[in-house]
């Protein structure tokens, strides 16, 4: 003979983890799809991962005690999944027939600004670039980015600052470049 009040304490704990869930999703899916995008670089594999990671935060919700931490522990475990994309081997193989060439005419003014700040972002050194997309992209606060990235918040306050100095200075030497060759 089964439990009634086993069986409603089992119901009512699935309840609230899906509503737990469900408000995770919510409220946190678009900015963890947004770095997953910045991470990965292509759309459609975002997405996968993002997927993934939410399936992970699914089964492991329970581990996360702290709701103010959530935007922390989704983007090590998207961070930790994209690692596992490596891990396993992958071969693209693309049918030369479905291959497309890229047009090109020229993009607009604002698109070729943002492809060269991303590109001067990339230049960047790793210890630099990660905490500045990580406030950028993120808006993680710099107690948040030390966290993450299990450092002092004065060393990512320094990062910070001198990852934004060696963007000025990229930025500026691209446009001197630019009024040399234009002007």
């Amino acid at each position: 003979m089964r439990n009634n009040s086993s069986d409603t304490s089992v119901l009512s704990d699935m309840n609230t983890k899906q509503t737990r869930y469900e408000a995770l999703v919510k409220a946190l899916h678009a900015d963890i799809y947004r770095y997953a995008v910045w991470l990965i670089k292509d759309k459609a594999i975002a997405e996968d991962v993002v997927q993934e990671t939410f399936l992970r935060a699914w089964k492991s919700l329970d581990s996360l005690k702290d709701e103010g931490a959530a935007k922390a522990w989704l983007i090590t475990i998207l961070r930790r999944e994209n690692a596992r994309r490596f891990e396993r081997k992958q071969f693209d193989t693309v049918d030369i027939d479905d291959v497309a060439i890229e047009d090109t005419v020229a993009h607009s003014e604002d698109t070729m600004q943002q492809r060269e700040i991303r590109k001067a972002i990339a230049s960047l050194s790793e210890e630099y670039r990660e905490p500045l997309t990580m406030q950028i992209i993120m808006g993680f606060s710099g107690d948040e980015i030390a966290e993450q990235l299990d450092l002092n918040k004065n060393t990512v306050m320094t990062r910070l600052f001198r990852a934004r100095n060696q963007l000025k200075e990229i930025l500026s030497a691209q446009i001197q470049i630019g009024e040399t060759i234009n002007g």
